[in-house]
């Protein structure tokens, strides 16, 4: 695990909120992130939501890895307990990462049951608690991810009471999901797609509380819809789409930050993944650990279908090794050649 070499200095730097990739369980693990940060410097990265429970009483070491390559990032914590909530947070601090984000957006069963996620919109009170005692604690950015509303508390005015109470506890930065979270009858995947957007609601937060960062989140596909939304709130998180198609982050920098940011091109992406990649392998890491995080990297490229296929089909083999990624990306390649311009 990186241990940050200046945590004070790199805390008392705002974060820039304009573009980052929201945690995603099973998906936004130190590997997925390093190859992200690769596709794009100035993007936000999130861990995957790690409960206060597992940190406090599991593999804290192995909970809180990363590499320093991965900055600027943030972890996100599920729970509901202030002083282990505080707890964590001063391990956050501590290992080197930038902000520490409380859950309050996670609609599935498990987390529910633990008093973690979606459900604390229920208990804006809980929610403002804990956020005190993070901030209390460190000296880092505390913020907070939720949904626009949870079935039973849906109107626009309860929303605005939810951010006002967290707010009034010192948390100036809210990414906000522009769905409601149904509790029961769909699963987390459901509440991603079936609850309807509205952007408008998010948009409305920031005119309520406009020296807040309002961050918006979910559905967002295209450099077009970041623009639109740019203009209404500070910043936009992209989930899924980051993920299914990566790439997206190699325009980031050139669209957001810098317009003479050159992209790299996908194989490039692919070197500069190899040293890293053998340096995980030499640790005991299976290439496919790896590797699945890169299936998408052609998403839309004639022959993006063969780079996935041969990747899956001999990631997984025993003594596998950086050969494999780059056979599967000569196979994207001759496709390309046979085609012609």
């Amino acid at each position: 695990m990186a241990e940050c070499a200046h945590p004070t200095l790199i805390s008392q730097k705002k974060l820039d909120r304009t573009f980052s990739v929201a945690p995603m369980m099973g998906l936004t693990e130190r590997h997925c992130r390093y190859f992200h940060r690769l596709l794009s410097e100035h993007a936000l990265l999130y861990s995957e939501m790690v409960t206060s429970g597992a940190l406090i009483h599991g593999d804290k070491n192995r909970f809180l890895a990363h590499d320093a390559a991965e900055y600027p990032l943030a972890l996100q914590l599920g729970g509901h307990d202030a002083n282990e909530l505080a707890q964590c947070a001063r391990f956050a601090e501590k290992s080197g990462y930038q902000e520490v984000n409380l859950n309050v957006g996670c609609p599935s069963d498990r987390v529910q049951n633990g008093r973690i996620g979606a459900c604390l919109m229920a208990e804006p009170d809980t929610v403002a608690n804990a956020v005190k005692a993070m901030r209390d604690a460190v000296s880092i950015p505390v913020t907070v991810k939720h949904r626009i509303g949870i079935n039973g508390r849906e109107s626009y005015q309860e929303l605005v009471d939810f951010v006002g109470t967290v707010a009034q506890a010192g948390c100036e930065s809210f990414i906000v999901h522009a769905r409601i979270a149904v509790l029961e009858g769909l699963s987390p995947k459901q509440n991603r797609d079936v609850p309807p957007l509205k952007p408008a609601w998010v948009y409305g937060l920031k005119e309520a509380f406009p020296d807040l960062d309002v961050v918006i989140n979910g559905g967002i596909t295209s450099f077009d819809e970041i623009a639109m939304h740019l203009d209404k709130v500070d910043g936009v998180m992209v989930g899924r789409e980051a993920y299914q198609n990566p790439y997206l982050l190699a325009a980031v920098d050139h669209h957001l930050y810098d317009s003479a940011s050159p992209m790299p091109s996908r194989r490039q992406v692919i070197e500069q993944m190899l040293p890293y990649i053998e340096q995980q392998l030499k640790q005991g890491t299976y290439l496919s650990h790896i590797t699945r995080h890169m299936l998408g990297l052609y998403q839309g490229v004639p022959g993006a279908r063969r780079f996935r296929r041969y990747i899956s089909e001999h990631a997984h083999h025993s003594g596998a090794g950086i050969e494999v990624l780059l056979a599967a990306a000569d196979q994207v390649e001759q496709v390309n050649l046979r085609q012609g311009p």
